[in-house]
């Protein structure tokens, strides 16, 4: 949307986005294991690492959450064992997440995905400055962590949270989507990054209480959505190596 269309509604904004922190409740993140091994096959280790969407909040179980069916998709997929292992924390921004990954993850992993991106908007933090964190990330879990390959799943469609207000919803929704193309655009110049686009239809019967974070339905298509990008395009690039070495 337009800056001057932002500007004339900044009023409204504030006092709608006030309103709808102080009314919405607030969930807690997912329980259960951080950790875990999945399937049977050659190893393939796993890091999760983000937001609210990351560590699960919405649902009460970990295994409902997107680590959960992210893994045992991937496992069933791959035919691999996956040993995942989930850094995430409600609230982060892109800047906040690298911040985290390099004071708490010492672990390496072939692959991780990155849920982030809705506090970038709700903090309005311009797009070009989240990516450049998001390429920060990208790069600690490259040369310290052995990762060879980053995912990052894409911004949902904030423009359909029922938990938002309008034009509250229809601003996030736009800002939301703008960041979304700059992190897509980004990743394509990348042969070690991808952007996932899925498609999710949302409404109160797949969302949380809130409104605002997904319910076990919407982690379900996530984690099938992103285990199959995995499984057809990474992981047999990735296994490349150690076939020919066996051959």
């Amino acid at each position: 949307m337009s800056l001057t269309a932002k500007l004339l509604l900044s009023p409204l904004l504030v006092a709608q986005a006030l309103a709808t922190r102080s009314r919405m409740p607030r969930l807690p993140e997912a329980g259960g294991d951080r950790a875990g091994e999945v399937g049977r096959g050659p190893l393939l280790r796993l890091l999760i690492l983000g937001d609210s969407s990351a560590v699960g909040v919405g649902v009460s179980r970990q295994a409902d959450a997107l680590a959960g069916h992210l893994s045992r998709a991937l496992a069933k997929q791959c035919g691999a064992r996956v040993r995942w292992q989930l850094l995430a924390r409600s609230g982060v921004s892109s800047a906040a997440c690298l911040q985290m990954l390099e004071s708490e993850f010492r672990a390496n992993a072939e692959i991780a995905v990155v849920v982030l991106g809705v506090n970038d908007v709700v903090e309005q933090v311009p797009s070009q400055q989240a990516v450049r964190a998001r390429e920060s990330i990208a790069n600690r879990l490259r040369n310290a962590h052995g990762v060879g390959h980053v995912v990052f799943a894409p911004l949902p469609p904030v423009g359909r949270f029922p938990g938002l207000p309008q034009p509250l919803r229809w601003v996030a929704g736009s800002d939301a989507r703008r960041h979304d193309k700059a992190v897509a655009a980004w990743a394509a110049s990348r042969d070690d990054v991808s952007h996932v686009p899925i498609h999710l239809p949302l409404n109160r019967g797949v969302m949380a209480q809130d409104g605002f974070h997904p319910g076990e339905a919407v982690y379900r298509v996530c984690g099938v959505a992103l285990a199959e990008h995995i499984a057809t395009r990474v992981w047999p690039l990735l296994r490349a190596p150690a076939r020919r070495a066996s051959g």
